[in-house]
């Protein structure tokens, strides 16, 4: 058994959802795709599908083994390529994640602009604020924001942005405007469920820490947004998260004299294999995007 070939029917099984669908697109019978998988069972001694009347689905094992042999076959391609001079053509499906706020405000809008750098490339975004599994849900490459949990990660820098208190300008107009970080205790604010109460500042040296009251309290960047817009307080937030509004003056940053840690952009690339071409360029374009480097 050809084991390659094996593996790439195997994942256009999977990708298709059926025996059929797979055999339109190798141009084969569809007897000769159920073998070549019962066959590919056979010499793993794993069931890799599970068939039923509502269609075929891979077993832990199976979608294991599509990550794995999905990642070889770009990797597979990404070789030929190179080797014929082709490596800037970039074409097949790349699978990314971010966090929905984030991909709204600084990737969605420019992702004509990469598609049409490279026509051949279909690209999959998968929008959640939670820490997923690269490999489980056969991510490419994911942004993420603030310091990363595992140190083993495949990661490159891509940028930094100040954070700084915020609100509203018609908040401040209810509530009056904080002069020093004590004073935030007695506004109201918006905070992420996940993180505590204590705001702690730095100025020349010296380092400060407030307990504040949050009311509203959100478990997604989304949510804090809509909120701060909304006049319901205060929050800590990068610049990212309010482009927009503190471009046009209706989001006003607040004890600017105080400092904050800047949070880090990062391409996260899945562990234990090398990071695709397609993954690469893409981060490459928002690196360029964030840094304001991107040529004309």
């Amino acid at each position: 058994m050809d084991r390659f070939l094996a593996m790439t029917t195997f994942v256009h099984v999977v990708d298709a959802g059926s025996f059929s669908g797979a055999a339109r697109v190798l141009q084969v019978g569809q007897p000769a795709v159920s073998k070549m998988v019962t066959q590919l069972e056979g010499r793993l001694g794993v069931k890799l599908l599970l068939r039923s009347t509502h269609g075929l689905a891979p077993t832990e094992a199976g979608l294991r083994f599509y990550e794995r042999a999905r990642a070889a076959i770009q990797e597979a391609d990404e070789a030929d390529q190179a080797a014929r001079g082709e490596g800037v053509g970039l074409s097949g499906r790349l699978r990314i994640s971010a966090a929905p706020t984030f991909a709204r405000l600084h990737v969605i809008p420019h992702l004509p602009r990469f598609l049409a750098a490279h026509p051949g490339l279909e690209v999959d975004v998968v929008l959640d604020d939670r820490t997923i599994d690269l490999i489980a849900e056969g991510i490419d490459v994911t942004l993420r924001m603030g310091a990363l949990a595992d140190s083993g990660t495949v990661a490159r820098k891509l940028a930094s942005s100040r954070r700084s208190v915020l609100a509203t300008a018609e908040y401040l107009k209810r509530a009056g405007t904080p002069r020093v970080p004590a004073d935030l205790a007695d506004h109201e604010t918006v905070v992420f469920s996940q993180l505590n109460n204590v705001w702690a500042f730095r100025r020349e040296g010296a380092e400060t820490s407030v307990l504040v009251r949050g009311r509203a309290r959100f478990s997604a960047a989304e949510g804090i947004r809509a909120a701060v817009l909304a006049d319901m307080g205060l929050a800590i937030a990068s610049d990212w998260m309010f482009a927009p509004e503190l471009a046009d003056g209706r989001i006003l940053r607040l004890l600017e004299d105080w400092s904050l840690p800047d949070i880090d952009l990062w391409a996260v690339f899945p562990t234990g294999r090398l990071a695709t071409a397609k993954a690469r360029a893409f981060a490459e374009f928002v690196e360029g995007l964030m840094r304001g480097t991107l040529p004309a």
